[in-house]
């Protein structure tokens, strides 16, 4: 079958589609995906599939299914929060993916694994159409489309909405009169997982008059002011393993890190993100344990890889963003950048330990397991001159003081404060706890604001 785009309503009602046929739809249980739902039932089909795609965003399975049901079509919801976790987020750690280094992206890592579920999905049950919701000011319109074309779908896909929008009001009124009364309450769109959650649109529509309710956060909502806190982050060759030495999985992990991270403020953030032709549009998010971890993974990479190999990555960090943004996940060049993070994967293993205070969060401790980082300036220092000269005579006046200061009167060096002048070598470590790095490198107490990445 020739593939076909579908970009409006009249694509799937005016043309030869046979409705007794499956049809695949994602579906959010929102405004838009649910009045595709009652077009399609309205239009004839019989057997329509919504595939709801659980990435631990807020969907409750039951309100689902109590909108399916009522239009009499059929949901999957399919549990892939251990696939998005391990396959998409851990590398978007690895490759810091920040949108022009500002904040996490999100969606485009989901809606690539959303088109391979819906493929697979229409693959089992012989469907020829797959159809979505996104619009002309989404980016998930290109990412979706990017990624079933990439992946081979031969069928109909695309979105009604792309050129013929049907206005908010138009789509609540028809939703009430089947009893769908609730759709009317959302003020914003919204997009979870269990990385981020987005709002965009409606109150959040105008960059220059936004007021973000309060009510749109969870993750970072507080009751209260939290007290200063300590949490510990511990990587195994460059992916999260443990929080304060629990070890947990990917989801689990994000999942306890949210809202102990959320709680002091941390990763909120507001930001624009272009749309293609150059228009860039408004977007909230809400990602604290993303802030975190990807700051922590920053601070290992620094103490474990050359400084050169690091200039690199960051350029190539930003090619492998530009493809997934763009909606080429599926693409050869996202992939040779991602082989590059990956190699360099090896040596990032150690643990950071956090001061969680709101706008006075900072690091306590960087342990690199094959650390770079000097932690005597002096004793570095030492050990570089005797390496170089083959030996080393110290000040005399500061020996004497040494000396005296040690009750040692006999010239042994090793009277001194240090109890060690051969130096410490650059690779030592010793036990968590104490205070890694050098002055204005990661070991440094950094003030980090509350939106600041």
């Amino acid at each position: 079958m020739r593939t076909r785009t579908v970009r409006s309503f009249r694509d799937i009602t005016h043309r030869e589609v046979d409705w007794r046929r499956p049809v695949v739809t994602l579906f959010s249980g929102g405004l838009d995906s649910s009045y595709l739902l009652h077009r399609l039932v309205e239009a004839g089909a019989t057997d329509v599939h919504a595939v709801s795609v659980d990435v631990g965003g807020d969907e409750s399975p039951p309100e689902l299914r109590r909108i399916t049901d009522s239009l009499g079509v059929r949901l999957h919801v399919l549990d892939e929060r251990a696939v998005f976790a391990g396959e998409f987020v851990t590398p978007a750690i690895a490759a810091h993916a920040l949108y022009l280094g500002s904040y996490p992206i999100s969606s485009s890592l989901s809606r690539p694994l959303f088109a391979r579920a819906a493929l697979r999905t229409a693959e089992e049950l012989g469907a020829e159409v797959i159809l979505h919701t996104a619009n002309r000011s989404q980016n998930t319109l290109r990412r979706l489309n990017g990624a079933l074309r990439q992946l081979g779908f031969r069928g109909r896909f695309g979105s009604p909405y792309e050129l013929e929008p049907v206005h908010r009001e138009k789509k609540i009124k028809e939703l009430r009169a089947i009893g769908l009364e609730e759709m009317a309450e959302r003020s914003a769109s919204a997009d979870s997982n269990l990385w981020c959650r987005e709002f965009e649109s409606g109150i959040l529509d105008d960059p220059e008059d936004h007021r973000v309710p309060e009510s749109c956060f969870r993750w970072s909502a507080r009751p209260r002011t939290p007290g200063a806190e300590t949490v510990e982050v511990s990587f195994e060759a460059g992916v999260p393993v443990a929080v304060d030495g629990r070890r947990m999985s990917p989801v689990e992990l994000i999942g306890a890190l949210n809202p102990i991270v959320g709680a002091h403020g941390l990763g909120r953030h507001t930001g624009l993100e272009h749309l293609p032709g150059g228009a860039k549009v408004l977007e909230v998010r809400e990602a604290p344990a993303a802030w975190l971890l990807m700051a922590s993974h920053r601070h290992l990479e620094t103490a474990t890889l050359d400084a050169e190999t690091l200039r690199e990555k960051l350029h190539l960090e930003q090619v492998w963003v530009r493809e997934a943004v763009e909606g080429r996940w599926f693409g050869e060049l996202r992939a040779a950048c991602q082989a590059f993070t990956a190699e360099l994967a090896g040596p990032v293993t150690g643990t950071v330990r956090w001061r969680l205070a709101g706008g006075r969060t900072s690091t306590e401790s960087i342990v690199a397991e094959n650390p770079r980082y000097v932690r005597s300036r002096e004793d570095w220092e030492l050990a570089g001159v005797r390496d170089e000269l083959g030996y080393f005579e110290p000040d005399p006046e500061a020996r004497n003081g040494n000396e005296n200061r040690n009750g040692n009167g006999n010239g042994d060096a090793s009277g001194t404060r240090n109890g060690n002048r051969n130096g410490t070598p650059a690779g030592h470590r010793t036990a968590a706890g104490t205070t890694a790095g050098t002055t204005g490198g990661p070991g440094t107490a950094q003030e980090i604001g509350g939106a600041t990445w």
